[in-house]
């Protein structure tokens, strides 16, 4: 492998499964064609520039998200209290998602609420939300009933509904869920990462911290 094709000492260590020590010992006497060493040289710099291209993908990427909340930031320092009330109830209720805003809830006013301010604040458009509805047992025979809800709570068209998640009891549980969050759970999700980022430099701005973590 080393004489006649050219092969870099790790590659020949990697596929016969030992130390590249080893494989260093047994091909220290054999010198390598001018055209073998160009060919190797040609391998690495392919290598190392997939390497510096992928970083410099994560460094720009990391950089529009530090814009993002450097907007979001922008817009605390205006003291709209719509905006100021929905950052800190994603804050508070949010997932913590770096490219997706993801907020779940019981309470149909809360989730009406930070629907408002997700359009108001921020142009959400009803095609960019999905909803998903978490139900229980007794749910099922109005599933559709309670999707309904949801969806008019929130001002949505059916298209925006996702398949709902169904808890069914265990068998052996006698538990009854009848008169507790009748409507289940709503999950709402907008995938949009210069979104979910300003709500993060919104909060941080209102609250005087820094999240570093938060940028991904």
């Amino acid at each position: 492998m080393r004489r006649e094709e050219g092969e870099s000492i790790k590659a020949i260590a990697r596929k016969l499964g030992v130390s590249p020590s080893s494989v260093s010992q047994w091909v220290r006497d054999i010198v390598l064609t001018d055209d073998q060493h160009a060919a190797l040289q040609a391998r690495c710099t392919s290598h190392n520039g997939q390497t510096v291209s992928a970083r410099l993908n994560a460094a720009r990427a990391r950089a529009r998200r530090q814009g993002e909340q450097d907007h979001g930031r922008l817009l605390a320092c205006r003291g709209h209290p719509l905006h100021l009330a929905g950052a800190m109830l994603f804050w508070a209720e949010g997932a913590r998602a770096r490219n997706a805003v993801v907020f779940t809830n019981s309470d149909p006013e809360m989730m009406r609420f930070f629907m408002r301010f997700l359009r108001q604040c921020y142009g959400v458009r009803n095609d960019r939300v999905a909803v998903t509805c978490n139900l229980f047992a007794d749910h099922l025979e109005r599933q559709r009933e309670v999707e309904q809800f949801w969806l008019d709570a929130l001002e949505l068209p059916r298209s925006s509904l996702r398949k709902s998640s169904v808890n069914v009891y265990s068998k052996h549980s006698q538990r009854k869920r009848k008169n507790k969050l009748p409507y289940g759970t709503c999950r709402l999700v907008v995938n949009d990462t210069a979104l979910v980022q300003s709500i993060y430099g919104a909060i941080q701005e209102y609250a005087g911290f820094d999240r570093p973590e938060w940028l991904g």
